[in-house]
């Protein structure tokens, strides 16, 4: 059964999201979605989750502030910072108690790097699995957008322009009859060698309900983030990363360095994939989340066993 709800921020900003699964399973799972997209970019990996049957666990989709049905943002918060604050609060309001599988698909993957670097305390005591899909812990240190360096850096500047005018304009959306002419190149520049009208068709309606002060706010954070220090910290927790060979917006150097932080990382990289790869690549996608919260159950068992034992004794 599926709860829809909202979360207030302590700056008051009203995240929507949904809550389905047992509410009684031992491991709960939170996904998080790209820049510019919203919860619906997950719902292939939500259903293949429902299948586990009575292994089912509770999971919890929302849109990011400033995205799908959440409230805007103003443009001092629009950053990774306040993302991974975010986090942390749902997961107190959501998920207070139990072991949670943190999923991040783009700047879903950076804000729960932020989490991990700004509250490793509440990180190293909850969290029992990782995927990240289609993300980076470097920045734009590798975005080439598929180009050569030279035309990459003039793009990356008149990009981050054309941002900081973005984030000036306030919640406007991009109109819907603009969308359309989009569609080539958000086509070009997040899917690979194929791409279902259903797939870009959903990226089109998620990019056309974002505010112009989402679409440019977030850039400057996107650009600036160093977190493979705080992965390296991390643990012994399993890890799942997951990249196209066809990104240009995170491309494979980008899933790399996640995983050569990360002990306990799985890496694959998928032939002729780009950067939605839940859409694009949905059944890779969610065998990678299964097989991770399937371990994350078995652990959970394991601990229960051994709280038991020694009670008992």
């Amino acid at each position: 059964m599926l709860e829809r709800t909202e979360i207030v921020m302590p700056d008051g900003v009203r995240l929507h999201a949904e809550v389905s699964g047992p509410d009684d399973a031992p491991v709960t799972v939170v996904l998080l979605h790209g820049w510019c997209l919203d919860r619906r970019t997950w719902r292939r990996q939500v259903e293949a989750l429902a299948g586990l049957g009575r292994r089912a666990p509770r999971v919890i989709t929302y849109d990011i502030r400033g995205h799908g049905r959440s409230s805007p943002t103003r443009r001092s918060s629009a950053t990774l910072d306040q993302l991974g604050d975010d986090l942390a609060e749902v997961l107190r309001r959501l998920a207070p108690t139990g072991p949670v599988v943190l999923g991040g698909h783009s700047m879903g993957g950076m804000t729960i790097m932020e989490f991990a670097h700004r509250h490793p305390g509440e990180f190293a005591a909850r969290v029992a699995g990782l995927l990240f899909v289609s993300t980076t812990a470097e920045g734009h240190t590798h975005t080439r957008y598929g180009l050569p360096e030279s035309l990459a850096g003039v793009l990356r500047v008149g990009e981050t322009l054309g941002a900081g005018v973005l984030a000036r304009s306030g919640a406007w959306r991009p109109h819907r009859a603009v969308l359309p002419a989009l569609a080539p190149a958000l086509r070009w520049l997040l899917f690979g060698d194929r791409c279902a009208d259903e797939a870009l068709g959903l990226t089109l309606r998620s990019v056309g309900r974002a505010p112009l002060r989402s679409i440019g706010g977030f850039r400057a954070s996107i650009g600036a983030q160093q977190r493979l220090d705080t992965l390296a910290s991390i643990g012994d927790v399993p890890a799942a990363v997951l990249v196209g060979d066809r990104d240009r917006l995170t491309p494979t150097a980008c899933a790399e360095s996640i995983a050569a932080a990360l002990p306990h990382a799985a890496l694959t990289v998928c032939p002729g994939a780009g950067h939605m790869l839940p859409l694009e690549r949905p059944d890779e996608v969610s065998a990678a989340l299964v097989e991770i919260v399937r371990r994350a159950n078995r652990a959970t068992r394991k601990a229960g066993r051994r709280t038991s034992y020694r009670k008992a004794a």
